[in-house]
């Protein structure tokens, strides 16, 4: 994380769903399997004590199975759901605290929101459904028409301000939706399952839509993904839920490198370690005897592009780390990290 302040600042936040749910808040009957603790209270614990920062321009992306608790989590931080316990702070404010009429303006002015379900209002053209949170906020057509025409054209929408949501293509719609939760300029972006409905061919579009759009804007964007494609391609960084609580959060390199346990483990699994680890990760110090090339590699450099360096090198290639040198790495290095060459 930066020094600078956090875009979003989540505190010990529980979203229990049953009787008397404070009650379970912080207990040992809390820490029960979900149907045990069902079982011996009526309740269940979605979201058990999340804590985590995030930093302005990141995207954090919160992955697991279904029913980890993740899009109970996203609905919390934007309280469509009301959290049992915990506070969100948002630039300074604690989200939790804020009347009725303030979280609309909240909902209005600093955050949207984008879901599967594109919600999009069928009797409306495209351009007035861009439009329709700024009709809300009392802005004037000829402006809010101007807006929608900016962001029209940010998400690749040009000629189709006219059309109805029927007449285009799922991955289309889902760009007006996005076209409409950034119209407002929205200082977060809260991002629940977007693209789990769409084709695999116009998912990555998608995908890599919202990498543009992050690259442009800088938006600071809470992503909630069960694919862990999805989450290596999107995420700064990435949060790993089971059974409402994080069980590890990090980089995707720190989370395939590291699994914190078993359950990590068989998420990362089958990610090629060469796609996304650094030369860092398998660096290691010259052996006894060992020679050196002439080349050098940073430290930062993803296995899979220090390859090429690596393979055509008479010597290991030197690891450097802000012009120090840090470790060495050889073809069998990387040969072993993917599995072939282990015994060479």
């Amino acid at each position: 994380m930066t020094s600078s302040p956090s875009a979003i600042s989540v505190r010990n936040l529980w979203q229990v769903f049953g009787p008397n749910p404070e009650k379970i808040v912080g207990s040992d009957d809390a820490l029960l399997p979900r149907a045990e603790l069902r079982a011996k209270t009526g309740n269940t614990a979605a979201v058990r004590d999340v804590s985590f920062d995030v930093a302005p321009g990141e995207v954090f992306v919160v992955m697991g199975l279904s029913g980890s608790g993740k899009s109970t989590l996203v609905r919390c931080l934007t309280r469509l759901i009301e959290p049992t316990s915990g506070s969100v702070v948002m630039d300074g404010e604690d989200i939790m605290q804020a009347n009725d009429a303030r979280l609309r303006e909240l909902r209005r002015t600093k955050f949207s929101m984008v879901f599967q379900n594109f919600g999009l209002l069928p009797h409306r053209k495209v351009i007035d459904n861009i439009a329709f949170a700024l009709e809300i906020n009392g802005v004037k057509k000829e402006q809010r028409h101007a807006r929608a025409r900016e962001v029209i054209e940010l998400v690749g929408l040009q000629g189709f301000d006219q059309a109805f949501p029927e007449q285009l293509s799922g991955g289309m719609q889902q760009r007006v939706g996005l076209a409409r939760a950034l119209a407002v300029d929205p200082e977060v972006m809260f991002l629940d399952e977007p693209f789990s409905a769409l084709d695999p061919l116009i998912r990555r579009d998608m995908q890599t839509e919202v990498i543009r759009l992050h690259k442009e804007l800088g938006k600071t964007m809470i992503f909630i993904t069960h694919d862990l494609d999805e989450a290596l391609k999107l995420g700064d960084r990435i949060a790993i839920m089971r059974d409402g609580a994080v069980v590890q959060m990090g980089t995707a390199e720190e989370l395939i490198a590291n699994p914190a346990d078993e359950y990590v483990a068989d998420f990362t699994r089958d990610v090629p370690k060469s796609h996304v680890l650094s030369v860092r990760t398998i660096a290691r110090p010259l052996a006894d005897g060992e020679q050196t090339s002439d080349r050098s590699v940073d430290a930062a450099t993803i296995i899979r592009d220090a390859t090429q360096t690596v393979l055509t090198s008479h010597g290991a290639v030197t690891v450097t780390d802000k012009g120090q040198a840090i470790g060495v790495i050889t073809a069998n290095d990387i040969l072993r990290l993917v599995g072939a060459g282990a015994h060479q």
